[in-house]
């Protein structure tokens, strides 16, 4: 039973992955980027989902520690001479001009420095709990950003860092005779290895710790679990994979400030594990689709609008505004979250059929 559901498993992987290879060589550029930013999005609705959903810890710090993966990234990627012209204001540090990895590298990197922040960070807070928690990682998140701005030597400061190399895929395009376009095998890659190691993670000892944190510290703590010890290990991979989502959006856009890494950012992901669910994989993976797509679709709302009889000069932000009633209704009327509602209308159905 197990090998045939390991090899159904193995086979859809497989599946999504020449879908996505096809995919990749067909669309346009624009719809390319947007199912290249899904995989991101899915990735840090499920870093996120980690932290806030099974193992009940209410983390906010999430732009902070994408922050540190995507400057990693683009540190560590782009070539001398673009970091010269990036920093015409003031030099780059000597011991950082001329370091450059392999891309795989660079996010390996970008995730382990999350990692460590989030480790350093996470010791201490994690004795708060709740809203004081929220508090306390937003406040991080915050620092992270005006660190930032003011390291000019290594992040460019506030004029942030602009032509960071985008990974093409230019070996499947000429074995095609095709357009090289960004390679979504990187982002997808990366989402699918999340979702199976959170599948996994979640199954074993250590996941059942998280579920019985999140549902009652003092019986998690008669138990025999370590409380300390899981909520840090749960914050420091949460970190290490919002470091990851973090350096691939830094390669997605090809440019990043301190301003990239708001709050709202950390907004949007929230809004993500909320309507997927909190602590539900599938949820958040269907969540993070329908929100990337959406977000994108509704990018009319920010500019000018003709209803016929008047036209708007355009409402920057109204986008934002239109997700974040969304936010309220589901918060108000479906506090288990929508998408993970449906799903299990879907398969009520199902099993009864």
């Amino acid at each position: 039973m197990k090998e045939n559901k390991l090899f159904r498993n193995l086979l859809l992987i497989g599946i999504v992955i020449i879908a996505l290879i096809f995919t990749n060589l067909f669309l346009d550029n624009y719809k390319v980027k947007i199912i290249n930013l899904c995989a991101i999005y899915i990735i840090l609705g499920l870093s996120m989902n980690l932290i806030n959903g099974f193992t009940g810890l209410f983390s906010l710090g999430h732009a902070g520690f994408m922050a540190i993966g995507a400057y990693t990234v683009a540190i560590l990627t782009m070539p001398v001479e673009m970091k010269e012209m990036n920093f015409y204001m003031k030099p780059m540090l000597s011991s950082l001009l001329n370091l450059n990895l392999p891309f795989i590298l660079a996010l390996l990197m970008g995730g382990l420095m999350a990692a460590i922040f989030g480790f350093l960070i996470g010791a201490p807070v994690l004795k708060l709990t709740d809203d004081y928690l929220a508090i306390a990682t937003l406040g991080f998140s915050e620092i992270i950003r005006i660190v930032f701005i003011n390291l000019q030597s290594i992040t460019n400061g506030s004029l942030g860092l602009k032509g960071i190399p985008q990974m093409k895929n230019d070996f499947i395009a000429g074995v095609f005779n095709v357009q090289a376009k960004p390679n979504i095998l990187w982002a997808w890659g990366a989402a699918i290895l999340t979702i199976v190691f959170i599948n996994l993670l979640m199954k074993g000892s250590y996941g059942k710790a998280f579920k019985a944190i999140r549902e009652d510290e003092i019986a998690a703590r008669s138990m025999g679990i370590n409380l300390f010890k899981h909520k840090v290990l749960s914050f420091t991979i949460g970190s290490f994979l919002a470091g990851i989502g973090g350096g691939l959006l830094a390669v997605h856009l090809g440019t990043i400030d301190p301003a990239s890494f708001k709050f709202a950012l950390t907004f949007n992901i929230l809004l993500i594990v909320v309507l997927g669910g909190m602590g539900n994989i599938t949820g958040t993976v269907v969540s993070a689709i329908i929100i990337t797509v959406s977000m994108e679709a509704l990018r009319f709302l920010d500019g000018p609008m003709n209803f016929g009889f008047f036209t708007t000069s355009g409402l920057p932000g109204l986008r934002m505004v239109v997700f974040s009633l969304i936010l309220m209704l589901v918060i108000i009327f479906k506090k288990d979250g929508f998408v993970k509602n449906a799903l299990t209308k879907v398969r009520g159905k199902y099993a009864k059929n």
